[in-house]
This record gives C-alpha cells, structure tokens and sequence, in this order.
C-alpha cells in the first residue's frame, strides 16, 4: 500500500512537469505514441513554433493573453430540463490542434504575473 502512495504521488508531481520531446528522446523515458505533428508533414508546426516562442515579458501583454485565453473550454455544457440534465456536451477545446500551445501561452503569462510582476493570478483562474 505504501508503494502505490507513492507511486501516486510520483504521478500528479509528474502530471505538472513539461517534457519536450528532445527530452524524452535523449533520455529514453518512454515510447511515447506519434502524435500527427510527429509523423508526418504537420500543416500547423509553423504555428505550434511561433506560439512556443512567444514570450510574455510585458505586464499588459500577460494581463490581454490571460482574459483573452479561457480557463476552461467556453463550449461545455450541461442541458438540464426541470433540473435534470438531458445532455452533456463534452468539451471540444482538445480537438483544436493547437490547443497545447494556447495552454501553455497562458500558463506562462500566468506564471509571469505571479512570479515577475508578484500579482494575485487567482482573479483568473
């Protein structure tokens, strides 16, 4: 039981962890399944590229990036009918190819205004 503990604990700290697949390769973690931007040609790489090499360096930028970038998927939602929910419509944000990326642009602005700029972030969250 204390192995699986911990084992448990290893998987949410890793769960947090950004692993860029030069990473993974060098280090040989895990075979990890090809995504379509790995095999094959990938018409969105040059944006997947541009969005990865934004940096959020500017106060305003961060604040306009993270109001701009939901939080949650805005298309999810639950049909309720005398308060019963007749349909559940998941949230469609993870067929959008470059959903990743938006993510982690917001994490960073996120991350800038916490830590650089030392703002209360949980206005936006």
């Amino acid at each position: 039981m204390k192995v699986f503990d911990n084992t448990t604990k290893k998987f949410f700290v890793a769960s947090w962890v950004s692993i860029s697949h030069i990473e993974v390769n060098n280090t040989r973690l895990a075979q990890l399944p090809a995504s379509p931007s790995q095999s094959g040609w990938d018409i969105f790489k040059p944006l997947r590229r541009w969005l990865d090499k934004i940096e959020v360096s500017d106060r305003q930028l961060a604040h306009h990036l993270c109001q701009m970038i939901p939080a949650q998927c805005p298309f999810e939602r639950d049909i309720k009918v005398f308060g019963k929910t007749l349909l559940h419509i998941p949230p469609m944000c993870k067929l959008n190819p470059l959903y990743e990326e938006v993510v982690s642009l917001r994490f960073r602005a996120l991350c800038y205004l916490a830590d650089e700029c030392g703002e209360d972030i949980s206005q936006y969250c």
